[in-house]
């Protein structure tokens, strides 16, 4: 027996999906606990604690038959969230102090007066400048002030700073500076965390240059730590083989590579179900999906356009800050199962705020008093509060949610149940607002799309959320409940990183891009190496970031695909026609129009590398006999059209070709799948459902 494990930690559940990849077709179990947010490494060892125990085997003896534990994680997600990093400073550019906080002039709403910026990470006077510049081309304009250096440092350690972000103008060309402050820092602070933004980001702008490393220095503490402590528990628990983290390039690396930049895990479990996805989607002819995850605090949405979520490097905004690592766009909002239902402005509103795993909703038992999602579904009768929920391993209790949404109708002037059906409708109806905004933006109508829904609660509102997007097909993974996690083990081995080089692209310097992209692979031929992986297995994606002069963005496009490291026989004399002309052809799908005769300008050389693993099998779709099963019980639930007796059906009980008519409720061992009026469930041949409508 050998297994490969995916491990999600999301702010309410840790979930798990196993792999026996002895088996034929690698049949996959799924699990799901607690999150543990004291130590969130606890909940990952009594998740696989339980996965032994399943398999028969002691947890050394299950660890020690593990290829491969792959790991996402929201810990860098939560720090921002609750701004609950380490005490960060800065050091930069003498009269660049203030920098980070114009922010590009970037306000989220400029129509709202009122609205503050964001939390600085870095006050300012944790933000301390020193004399030295470098020029454009790498000249050493002014030297470093090493005594300036040392007295930043005394500053800061004043100040109880744990963590120092560096950032100088041109750093990215050449780095002396940086290195030498790297340098003095680690003498002059012992065990400070140093974030010096040539290793982090070395590209230009120096804003978003220096709002990543800053943003680093704030998580990477929490994000090292928290891989270190695992990294032992497992350790000293039998798993011998190296831990494998999910980026939010949709990626996964070692937990050695992410030491170097650890914002590189910012919404890497987001990412996990987006690389899941498309994988689900291909399998079954459905190369454009919305994908929507709504699990336990959050709701996440993304895009899938022919097959792929690829991605971006420039304005990825998350939790308000600038990030320029390359990440999978999936935008979040605060409405999961914990969502807290409340008042404001004398009317119902659901969320941001969640009660997480601990109290969690009052259904829980475990001490919440406040009204949440997943309270009004189990008053709506959507959720079971029966012995069997959730494989008999956990069960929803309905002791004193009647009285929490009394109350909340009492403050608006509705009864109890007529409070749940309308957090109902509030939290739809913010949801598909989220995806309107979200579509709206690409130039996409979500009713070209068919929706992928995952999550613990995704498939609870998937078909009346697809309703309102005018969306008439959406696919239920069996394996919903704990997606994200499967999707780590889709994702491959993969390294994505750029360098700045700015050159019109009819007057390439092809030594200078050779050098830079040389740089890239050599870097990924030792991370590559360090997880086990030879160069001859390596495919390099090779690619340029392009604008025209004056654009404040460059788009990224592959210039030579499937090519192996350190091969450049394509940078050849020709190449910047072709550049010019792939350029010209990306910017005509992005923009709908291009500056005929005029020359774009080459900013900067990306490196996109991956070695192809096993992926999980995905199903295709539906050949087997249709039937109608009879369902398992009644169940008295609203469904969007006042209370009745709902048909229950058991998802055990389900097999490829059963169709169930609505209404109906689908009870899955993690998730529920409600088939709300106008609406038919299918189950295809992979044990996967597939919503339509009637």
């Amino acid at each position: 027996m050998t297994y490969r494990v995916g491990i999600d930690i999301g702010g309410t559940f840790t979930d798990f999906a196993l792999i026996d990849t002895g088996q034929p077709g690698g049949a996959v179990m799924l699990h799901k606990n607690l999150s543990t947010p004291e130590d969130r490494s606890l909940g990952v060892m009594e998740g696989l604690g339980v996965l032994a125990a399943r398999e028969g085997l002691s947890l050394a003896d299950f660890l020690g038959a593990c290829d491969a534990i792959v790991h996402g994680t929201t810990i860098a997600d939560n720090t921002l969230i609750e701004m609950n990093g380490a005490v960060t400073g800065l050091i930069t550019t003498e009269g660049f102090r203030d920098e980070v906080e114009y922010r590009r002039g970037f306000k989220e709403d400029i129509w709202d007066a009122r609205l503050l910026p964001p939390k600085q990470i870095t006050p300012r006077r944790r933000r301390l400048t020193v004399p030295e510049r470098v020029l454009f081309d790498g000249t050493i304009h002014k030297p470093l002030d090493e005594a300036a250096v040392r007295e930043a440092c005394r500053r800061l350690r004043v100040q109880g700073v744990q963590s120092v972000a560096i950032s100088f103008l041109f750093s990215f060309i050449n780095p002396a500076h940086e290195v030498r402050v790297k340098q003095i820092v680690a003498e002059e602070m012992p065990g400070v965390h140093i974030s010096p933004s040539h290793e982090v980001l070395p590209r230009g702008p120096e804003f978003d240059r220096t709002s990543t490393t800053v943003v680093n220095a704030y998580v990477g503490p929490r994000v090292t730590s928290y891989l270190e402590r695992l990294v032992q528990r497992l350790k000293d628990a039998g798993y011998a083989n190296r831990l494998m983290v999910m980026q939010a390039s949709g990626g996964v690396m070692t937990k050695e590579y992410i030491d170097g930049s650890p914002i590189r895990v910012l919404a890497s479990g987001p990412a996990g179900g987006v690389v899941g996805s498309a994988h689900v989607g291909a399998a079954k002819g459905c190369p454009n999906l919305l994908c929507v995850d709504m699990g336990g605090t959050s709701y996440d949405m993304a895009l899938v356009m022919n097959g792929s979520a690829p991605a971006e490097t420039g304005w990825n905004m998350h939790h308000r800050y600038l990030i320029g690592v390359p990440m999978v766009k999936v935008e979040t909002l605060g409405a999961g199962g914990g969502s807290i239902c409340h008042t404001g402005g004398g009317a119902l509103q659901v969320g941001p705020r969640s009660a997480g795993s601990e109290p969690g909703p009052i259904a829980y038992g475990r001490g919440g008093t406040e009204p949440t999602v997943t309270d009004a579904l189990v008053m709506l009768g959507i959720l079971s509060t029966d012995e069997g929920f959730a494989g008999g391993s956990f069960r929803l209790r309905r002791d004193g949610v009647d009285d929490a949404f009394a109350r909340l109708g009492g403050a608006v002037g509705s009864s109890a149940e007529q409070a749940a059906f309308d957090c109902w409708r509030v939290v739809n109806a913010n949801m598909s607002q989220g995806v309107r905004r979200t579509t709206a933006g690409k130039g996409i109508d979500p009713k070209d799309l068919v929706m992928l829904a995952y999550g613990g609660n995704g498939p609870a509102f998937a078909a009346i959320q697809a309703e309102d997007l005018g969306i008439t097909r959406v696919l239920v993974p069996k394996a919903s409940p704990t997606f994200s996690a499967l999707g780590t083990l889709v994702a491959d081995p993969s390294i994505d990183e750029e360098r700045s080089a700015i050159a019109k692209a009819d007057a390439l310097d092809l030594v200078r891009l050779k050098a830079l992209w040389g740089e890239l692979a050599a870097r990924a031929e030792r991370y590559f190496a360090d997880a086990g992986f030879s160069a001859d297995r390596v495919e390099a994606n090779y690619q340029l970031n392009m604008r025209y002069a004056g654009q404040n963005f460059s788009l990224t496009f592959d210039l030579h695909t499937g090519g192996k490291l350190h091969d450049f026989a394509f940078a050849d004399e020709g190449m910047g026609a072709r550049a010019i002309a792939l350029f010209n052809a990306r910017h005509m799908a992005e923009y709908n129009h291009i500056r005929e005769g005029e020359v774009p300008e080459v900013v900067g050389v990306r490196l996109a590398s991956r070695v192809a693993t096993p992926s999980p099998a995905a199903g295709g779709g539906l050949t087997a006999p249709v039937s109608r099963p009879q369902p398992a019980k009644l169940r008295r639930a609203n469904l969007g059209q006042g209370f009745a007796d709902v048909p229950v059906h058991l998802g055990k009980d389900l097999r490829p070709g059963h169709e169930v008519p609505a209404p109906a409720i689908i009870e899955e061992t993690f998730t529920t799948i409600v088939v709300y009026p106008g609406w038919l469930a299918r189950v295809d041949d992979a044990g996967d459902y597939e919503l339509v409508r009637g």
